[in-house]
């Protein structure tokens, strides 16, 4: 059955078998996922992409059905799911697992797809659309945080934070979170607090850049490169965030050393590492050693200094980023 986005708080998601959200508002359906889905569910979580389901269907099933005859309650959730998933749904419900529900994040999803018209029209099936968010979505999404949180801030501020969000709920939560911390010490929250407290805009393809360089993705990394026109003025910003990236993958290669969940080691973290972030964190500490990445830091440290006193210091961080 359809439920519309709105009506997600007023959803018991645990009758259902089954749940998808699709669509292309992806902060939105990780929040619907946290604070309305998995809230107060008592059970194991699971997380899978897709393709790890693809690969294991038979196991995981298997083992879905021994766990419900010893009354094993899960939860699975299953990320990048696409019209692939619809058999292993579709052998799921046949089985009549007991105490399993599976919740589907996808993408967008056509009126032809056979995955959504199934959750459409099954009332055990739960099918939520989630649509791009405007500025005045967001502006609501925004003031209903912070009068939950009672900031002192103006409608102007609001606005000004909003626009800096770039459309994106999941970018003006994590906006929200870092006022919402900065308030404890503040009687109220300006402009000037904004604009040194939120990230510019046009950081993202710094952060884009340098988080795709630690997961070793070369071919975007390139693609970041040839279409973003940094300057020299953005050296040290660079490489003062590719610095502060590279200690905290430090940080978590030494809690691997105590977890050998990688899951764990990503969500143990403090602070709380943001979930747009946590498959290329994945990555990255798959991809490093705690070696490698001390000579980085050591390399980016010795790069700094120079570029201090140098005219063509953007082309001397392209070629650290180039090279590995």
């Amino acid at each position: 059955m359809i439920i519309k986005s709105f009506e997600v708080n007023k959803a018991k998601f645990l009758n259902f078998r089954s749940i998808l959200l699709y669509g292309l508002n992806k902060g939105f359906k990780e929040e619907v996922i946290k604070t309305n889905i998995s809230l107060g569910f008592s059970g194991e979580i699971l997380r899978y992409e897709e393709p790890e389901v693809l690969e294991n269907r038979d196991t995981i099933l298997e083992g879905f059905i021994n766990g419900s005859l010893f009354g094993e309650t899960k939860m699975m959730i299953i990320s990048r799911s696409s019209n692939k998933i619809l058999g292993f749904i579709e052998e799921f419900l046949e089985r009549n697992i007991l105490n399993v529900q599976i919740v589907l994040n996808s993408e967008n999803l056509d009126k032809k797809s056979k995955l959504r018209a199934l959750f459409e029209k099954d009332k055990k099936l739960a099918c939520i659309p989630f649509y791009e968010d405007n500025n005045q979505s967001l502006n609501i999404f925004a003031i209903k945080f912070i009068k939950e949180k009672n900031i002192k801030i103006s409608q102007e501020t609001i606005n000004l934070i909003v626009e800096r969000a770039r459309g994106d709920r999941g970018n003006l939560n994590n906006e929200l979170q870092k006022l919402e911390a900065l308030s404890i010490t503040r009687k109220k929250i300006t402009q000037e607090d904004v604009f040194n407290l939120t990230n510019l805009a046009e950081d993202y393809g710094i952060f884009e850049l340098v988080d795709n360089y630690l997961a070793k993705n070369k071919v975007k990394v390139s693609k970041i490169l040839n279409e973003n026109n940094f300057v020299n003025d953005d050296s040290i910003l660079i490489l003062r965030t590719l610095l502060n990236r590279s200690k905290r993958l430090l940080k978590l290669k030494n809690i691997q050393k105590e977890k050998n969940n990688i899951d764990e080691v990503v969500s143990s973290y403090k602070p709380l590492i943001f979930w747009k972030e946590k498959d290329l964190v994945k990555q990255q500490i798959k991809n490093w050693s705690e070696k490698e990445i001390r000579e980085k830091i050591y390399q980016i440290s010795n790069l700094e200094i120079l570029i201090k006193r140098n005219t063509s210091s953007i082309n001397l961080v392209s070629d650290l980023i180039s090279n590995y």
